[in-house]
């Protein structure tokens, strides 16, 4: 037995490991009850998982004796679960206290902190970029439209708990992704709710979200494995997957960071309760009773709540929410049928679940119907899930108890689902064909890039999963295959949700590659347990504990010889980091070129400085200072010049059909006082040399090609590649000087904008008044064939008519 002198390393190692294991308190008092009726036991004689058993041993909670083993301490760890740890050098007249904080497992929070300073350093590879000119950028072009109402929401709020801005709200706000809207809001309020909090909540919201999320990957790995290894390497493995990397990177403001955190404390509350019940049954011969302590433990119904929390702020935190709510339906479909099997009441076993998906259900229809958030469609699909989840529980129950095989089950449960569909459509017409709208979103919308499939010939089909989801993905999906195999072999509710989540967002991943960012979620987990599977292949790791249950006769014979988390010796490390490059380093090498596509280059950020120094120097106000651009980066120019980031649909409607015309002067009258800058960038095409195109970005505007210098637009910027520039739409200065009729006059003046050194040239004959007359675009000395006239820039924004002399 452990000496007086060892007890507390060993209350350290108990409370350590209480700290880790949800189940901690079962596995140790299942121990005791064992070690109380004899001296020494062995593994088969106690009714834990191996990888459980492997703990207390490493730990030295549980040591070896003669071939067997003991408890080393038993008071000790008695007195741990009965919180009666009582200081032995107190005097006996004094009462006992413990004020000391529990133990944590050192290795594994140090072990969690890399990855978690992982997850946000993969975030932050476009700092550069984001912070350009004095402008905090953010990289896209959605997220200006939730900065434009996050700061409206601010604008009409008088603190965070004038919560009135979010009821009756515009459209914007409470038609399709109300709950994110109101969680910028909530921040940036708490934070101050001026300028600098709505920047602050706009740039670094998204970053913490993930770090959040990271801390919720971790605990639900654990949960499902009991391994902190898994955990730390599923944060790890989350960290770099690029497409989830860029989604949530720095400044990426969207409705992502929301959904995605709600996805994951789903599939956490789920999790957990799934494995509560299934550690309860695993340890007790009574069934019934397992599931009643199940249902009557306080935490069971606190995470119930959670869950139902997260089905309502799921669902209001994007438009395309009800497609997270069918994996949910087909779990609880699946799961009531793997009770069925095992011969657990569905019923009580989902019990929680019911009550989580039907809190949602109430909470989601209330902010619908008192607040207007959402759709009627949107907001009525938890309670349709509730009604089919609570339908197909009944109905199991009653299988269960006829005793009719389980597979009979899962066709009647697929006859209620279609019958559900059927009344509905009768019920609400209008919701079903908003439903309609949706799918056809989902299979045909091809307007934007993240519409494309994960599998796209593109990347050669196999390439694309690596590219946007990183070295991990096939290994991820060998684990899927094994999740698979173990649901059809036994009864293992947790993993049943993680194949169930896992598959559906496969298939929506197949379909549009933006679901990747949620497939991601499950993934880092299955990526998770499978890179630590394969360091243990190669000797490096001890075998992940779910894969460890497949030696257990070798766990009760010799028992494990590592901790949880240890460096190995120095040969091995060597491997362990060349492993870990190439899996993790393969996948962080695509973060910053995919993140590359999203952010705004140095020559746009200056297009953007100077456009806006102009605006602010001439005073200019909306729509005076509206800048046409590409519909991509339409949003993020209007966001900084004018604050109207609303909408890019008038530059998505009109600005393709400038680029390609010959006629660029021809659209100043079109414009009609609409457009007061334009900004081009490079196209990959082959466009018409007398397009816009080349006549702005390409010639500046000053003729070539068979093209005349241009009288309405005036350069604000440029590069030296031509890669972008930046113009003011202009009136311009007319200069009249008398001529005689029917001469050709050279009207010029010397320019120079940023680097860029040339002359304004324009050739004009003069006609049967005898005045030459040329609209301008530039201020300047002009030369105007033998006479001289100075332009002046009021002169050329004011549309003034210059005379010889005048200047």
């Amino acid at each position: 037995m452990t000496s007086d002198a060892d007890s507390g390393t060993d209350t350290d190692a108990t409370s350590s490991f209480l700290a880790d294991h949800t189940d901690g308190e079962r596995a140790l008092a299942a121990v005791l009850a064992v070690d109380s009726e004899t001296t020494t036991w062995t593994f088969d004689d106690i009714a834990i998982d191996s990888g459980t058993f492997g703990e207390l041993v490493s730990r030295g909670i549980v040591e070896k004796v003669d071939g067997e083993y003991q408890i080393a301490d038993p008071k000790n760890v008695q007195a741990v679960l009965d919180g009666d740890l009582v200081d032995e050098e107190t005097s006996a007249d004094e009462p006992a206290q413990n004020l000391s904080l529990p133990s944590v497992d050192r290795q594994a929070m140090a072990g969690l902190f890399i990855g978690l300073l992982a997850v946000a350093g993969a975030r932050m590879t476009a700092f550069g970029s984001i912070f350009q000119r004095g402008y905090a950028i953010s990289p896209g072009n959605d997220p200006y439209y939730f900065r434009y109402w996050m700061g409206e929401l601010l604008a009409d709020s008088s603190g965070v708990t004038d919560y009135n801005v979010l009821v009756d709200a515009p459209v914007g706000v409470s038609g399709v992704r109300p709950f994110a809207h109101a969680t910028n809001w909530f921040v940036a309020t708490v934070l101050g709710g001026g300028q600098v909090a709505a920047e602050t909540v706009a740039i670094w919201l998204p970053v913490l979200g993930s770090v959040a999320l990271g801390v919720v990957i971790y605990k639900l790995a654990v949960i499902l494995t009991q391994d902190v290894r898994v955990g730390i390497t599923s944060v790890l493995v989350f960290a770099v997957t690029p497409i989830h990397a860029v989604y949530t990177g720095l400044g990426f403001l969207d409705h992502n960071v929301h959904q995605y955190f709600w996805l994951g404390i789903t599939l956490l509350t789920l999790g957990w309760l799934a494995v509560d019940l299934q550690q309860r049954l695993e340890e007790s011969s009574d069934t019934r009773g397992a599931v009643m302590s199940h249902l009557r433990s306080i935490l069971t119904w606190g995470v119930a709540v959670a869950f139902g929390l997260s089905v309502a702020f799921g669902t209001h935190a994007w438009g395309g929410s009800p497609l997270l709510l069918m994996p949910l339906a087909g779990y609880i479909g699946l799961r009531v049928a793997l009770d069925t099997r095992a011969d657990v009441s569905p019923v009580l076993a989902n019990l929680p679940a019911l009550v989580g998906v039907g809190i949602g259900s109430v909470l989601t229809l209330v902010l619908h119907l008192r607040w207007g958030w959402h759709s009627g469609f949107v907001s009525t699909t938890p309670l349709l899930v509730f009604g089919g989840a609570v339908v197909v529980a009944a109905l199991a129950e009653l299988w269960r108890r006829h005793e009719l095989d389980y597979r009979g089950l899962l066709v009647g449960e697929g006859v209620v689902a279609a019958g559900g569909l059927f009344v509905f459509r009768w019920l609400r017409p209008e919701d079903w064909a908003a439903a309609q709208r949706r799918v056809d979103d989902l299979f045909f919308r091809e307007d934007i890039t993240e519409t494309a499939s994960l599998f796209s010939t593109e990347y050669a089909v196999l390439l694309g999963p690596i590219y946007q989801l990183g070295m991990e993905f096939y290994i991820a999906l060998a684990v899927l295959g094994w999740v698979g195999l173990v649901v059809y072999r036994q009864y293992e509710p947790g993993w049943l949700l993680l194949g169930t989540y896992s598959g559906f967002l496969l298939v929506l991943a197949g379909i549009q590659v933006r679901f990747a960012g949620q497939l991601a979620i499950p993934f880092s987990i299955l990526g998770g347990l499978g890179v630590v599977y394969v360091l243990s292949v190669v000797d490096l790791a001890r075998p992940p504990a779910p894969f460890e249950a497949q030696t257990a006769s070798k766990v009760s014979d010799s028992g494990p010889s590592m901790p949880s988390i240890s460096l190995p010796d120095r040969h091995k490390l060597v491997y362990l980091v060349g492993i870990g490059v190439l899996i993790f380093g393969m996948s962080l090498i695509f973060v910053p070129g995919l993140t590359a596509q999203a952010t705004y280059s140095g020559p746009q950020a200056s297009a953007l400085e100077a456009i806006d120094d102009h605006a602010t120097e001439f005073d200019r106000e909306y729509p005076a200072n509206f800048v046409l651009s590409e519909w991509g980066d339409n949003r993020m120019y209007n966001h900084f010049v004018n604050g109207e980031s609303r909408s890019y649909s008038y530059a998505q409607n009109n600005f393709q059909d400038f680029l390609l015309d010959a006629d660029p002067d021809g659209w100043y009258s079109q414009f009609d006082g609409r457009v007061g800058y334009v900004v081009l960038t490079e196209v990959d095409a082959d466009i018409p040399a007398e397009s816009t195109q080349n006549q702005l970005l390409t010639n500046l505007g000053t003729g070539g090609n068979g093209t005349e210098a241009l009288s309405h637009y005036q350069l604000l910027s440029v590069d030296d590649d031509r890669s972008a520039a930046a113009f003011v739409v202009v009136p311009g200065a007319t200069i009249t000087v008398p001529e005689e009729p029917g001469e050709t006059v050279n009207v010029s003046t010397e320019v120079s904008v940023d680097t860029a050194l040339f002359t304004y040239e324009r050739e004009v004959t003069v006609g049967d008044s005898g005045q030459v007359e040329v609209t301008v675009p530039y201020a300047g000395e002009y030369s105007v064939g033998s006479a001289s006239v100075e332009v002046t820039e009021t002169d050329v924004l004011d549309g003034t008519v210059v005379a010889a002399g005048s200047g």
